[in-house]
């Protein structure tokens, strides 16, 4: 895809939503630090239920600690892989209080040496947090990158590293919000949404559905 196309494309999707924001509810960096953490596998849906009774009772590393690991498990029982994901965020909470004084570190490598998080979870909160250009890379952008031809990649790495590539820096802190929105709502996974996507005329896939 060449340059004016992809231009094209990110300036039609930011007219279309131009403050867009992760589907995740969190007020603080530690909560979209837990909520970006119990999200793999699983929809930002079920998570946030979950957080909803979990945060107002335990919302820092501290409150966490002190509700216990096996209350931590009730409260998150209902997503998918919840025991283990219990585990690091416990285990999380305590290096956070050990090593961060309890704060969430503004820092790609202390974010990444916590447990359960790895690069995608880092760039989220670097991102969402703290306003960073990161680009976190997950099943919808992947696809809809090579599905449009806009950034493609034999896998996730590479992708981020091709949007990293060719997104102008003027797109870049909100690009992976766009990409996420349009991969779950419109270029979903069986039957994309081509009759009602506003990007249909510059993507490249050819396959297009009704």
């Amino acid at each position: 895809m060449n340059k004016t196309k992809r231009l094209e494309i990110l300036t039609r999707l930011r007219d279309d939503n131009p403050n867009p924001e992760t589907e995740l509810d969190f007020t603080t960096p530690f909560e979209l630090l837990v909520a970006v953490t119990l999200s793999a596998q699983a929809t930002d849906v079920s998570v946030n239920k979950a957080t909803a009774k979990l945060f107002p009772k335990a919302n820092t590393p501290q409150g966490i600690l002190d509700i216990g690991l096996e209350s931590l498990r009730d409260h998150i029982k209902t997503i998918g892989l919840y025991n283990s994901k219990a585990n690091n965020v416990y285990k999380m909470c305590q290096i956070l209080i050990d090593k961060h004084g309890g704060e969430v570190p503004e820092n790609r490598e202390a974010l990444e040496a916590l447990p359960g998080v790895g690069r995608k979870t880092a760039n989220v909160v670097l991102n969402c947090a703290f306003g960073w250009p990161t680009i976190a890379v997950d099943t919808h952008i992947y696809r809809v990158s090579n599905r449009t031809k806009f950034a493609m990649g034999k896998d996730v790495v590479a992708v981020e590293e091709k949007l990293e590539k060719v997104v102008p820096k003027e797109f870049k802190v909100d690009v992976h919000h766009w990409l996420i929105l349009h991969g779950r709502y419109v270029c979903v996974a069986r039957k994309p949404k081509c009759g009602s996507c506003i990007i249909e005329d510059l993507c490249e896939f050819k396959e297009k559905t009704d």
